[in-house]
């Protein structure tokens, strides 16, 4: 069955807006898979280690090529799986987020891990959470929803949810990485992040993550 025959759902926006945590449960209860693209970036950042971006393109769409992406489950409980199994809590670390920003600048990575998202699009009802999931990945998406925040209150979160895992937080190194991302994100030439035309601008700075995730519901549910 084809993308456009499924149930597809794309949430977007800058990293920190609150997407993942909304997606998953939004995802829950649309009863659709969640799909992390972000997720997929980490798991070549992975499999690349530190300094993967400036490999030669053959080495990197030669690992990629030889990737295999699965989704089991749904909502909160959907599994990623990367080569047969789940992604591992490595690839979750600011540093290979890092990685995987340089990455995602590739158009080598992007069409790769397009065309693979695109593949379980067809195959799954979804939710998918990225960055150009409405304006690149599924464009005939019938809801689409773009999420954003101060980078300040971005940052703010990211270092109550490093806290709440025991980890170190430097608010003011994290706020920089938001603001490095960003450029990185809106400025690169392949799939710079933009709002779809058509989709719904939410910006979560001021709301709870309770309203965000009604306000995507009762409009996706239509």
């Amino acid at each position: 069955m084809a993308a456009e025959s499924r149930r597809i759902v794309t949430i977007d926006g800058p990293a920190g807006a609150g997407k993942t945590t909304v997606s998953r449960r939004a995802a829950g209860e649309l009863g659709v898979a969640y799909l992390d693209t972000g997720a997929m970036f980490r798991a070549l950042a992975l499999a690349l280690g530190e300094g993967g971006h400036r490999l030669p393109e053959a080495t990197i769409d030669a690992r990629l090529a030889a990737m295999t992406f699965a989704l089991e489950g749904s909502g909160a409980d959907t599994l990623l799986l990367v080569d047969g199994a789940p992604l591992p809590d490595a690839a979750r670390t600011e540093r290979v987020g890092g990685w995987a920003s340089n990455l995602a600048v590739l158009p080598v990575v992007r069409r790769r891990l397009r065309l693979a998202q695109q593949a379980l699009g067809a195959s799954t009802d979804l939710l998918a959470e990225g960055r150009d999931m409405g304006t690149v990945v599924f464009p005939e998406a019938r809801h689409k929803f773009f999420l954003t925040a101060s980078p300040e209150v971005r940052a703010g979160r990211r270092v109550l949810q490093l806290e709440s895992l025991g980890k170190p937080a430097d608010y003011e190194a994290i706020l920089e990485a938001i603001r490095h991302r960003d450029a990185q994100d809106q400025n690169r030439a392949e799939a710079p992040l933009v709002a779809a035309k058509d989709a719904l601008v939410i910006d979560t700075s001021d709301l709870t993550e309770d309203a965000v995730v009604a306000r995507i519901v009762a409009a996706a549910a239509v």
